[in-house]
């Protein structure tokens, strides 16, 4: 079994220079494709289940679902609730087995922000999980804007809450279909030259390739989370699998043709935030 908690795999991700993906899962097609693409790479994976997920699946089938691919898996794998907004629904997370809670409290004063992920830090460690909060606000194309992250408040919020991960706003935007002109790498440096906790970008999908890499070998940022980018992927090979068979009706069949195309998308992502000169 290779369960593993969010600190298990950041911790060498920040000493060794490289990032871990965090993968935003939609139901069992995509979380079994992209352990698969893991365990092809040898390397760490987490799987997240977002609010969106959620709504189309209860978190005890989730963390069922999670819990059976890394008992197999040949890789660390983590299992990780993205965006959780209230204790209960961490707390629900906990007990059906989840490894790791991402608590949101962005959208709060930051006296209150820090209040509230840090009851959550603590309940979370008590269970042998880890903790993931957000200072400063993460924005949505075409949705809500972005709050960049304050060095000081950041400075702040990881000392005070004891997260084990700490996602910040630096020009990264959530649900971004194309790749931005980049993040704000000056602001980046100086968040991590007043903290020691590893950094994580949400939004990840509008990050360029080349800054996932530099961004991933010389800074804090141990975390990406890549969710729009193999969204579309699957989106793309559905249609494809669809349009070649229009009269097809099977689900399972249909599904199993975009196994392959995600695994290797997955893949190419895994590649594109190691930070390594090379190929894996």
């Amino acid at each position: 079994m290779t369960l593993a908690t969010l600190e298990n795999v950041l911790q060498p991700a920040l000493k060794d220079g490289y990032a871990v993906a965090g993968l935003v899962t939609l139901g069992w097609e995509d979380m079994r494709a992209y352990v698969e693409a893991a365990e092809g790479l040898g390397v760490p994976v987490i799987l997240q289940a977002g609010p969106s997920c959620r709504a189309h699946t209860p978190l005890p089938v989730l963390g069922a679902m999670f819990r059976h691919l890394a008992e197999a898996a040949s890789v660390p794998v983590v299992a990780h609730l993205d965006h959780g907004y209230t204790r209960e629904e961490c707390t629900t997370a906990l007990d059906c087995g989840f490894t790791s809670i991402m608590f949101d409290g962005s959208r709060e004063p930051l006296e209150r922000n820090i209040e509230l992920t840090a009851e959550i830090a603590k309940i979370a460690h008590a269970a042998g999980a880890s903790c993931e909060g957000e200072v400063g606000f993460v924005g949505y194309a075409e949705g809500e804007a972005s709050t960049g992250t304050d060095p000081r408040e950041a400075a702040r919020f990881a000392a005070e809450t004891g997260v084990d991960a700490m996602a910040i706003s630096v020009g990264n935007v959530h649900l971004q279909q194309d790749a931005s002109d980049g993040l704000d790498e000056a602001r980046i440096a100086e968040i991590e030259a007043v903290t020691d906790v590893p950094l994580v970008i949400h939004g990840g999908s509008g990050v360029p390739r080349q800054q996932r890499q530099n961004l991933a070998r010389n800074t804090s940022i141990c975390k990406f989370n890549i969710g729009t980018e193999l969204r579309m992927a699957f989106g793309k090979s559905l249609r494809g699998v669809m349009m070649a068979n229009p009269d097809a009706f099977d689900r399972v069949e249909i599904l199993k043709q975009t196994h392959l195309p995600l695994v290797e998308a997955a893949q190419d992502v895994l590649r594109s935030i190691r930070g390594e000169e090379t190929e894996l």
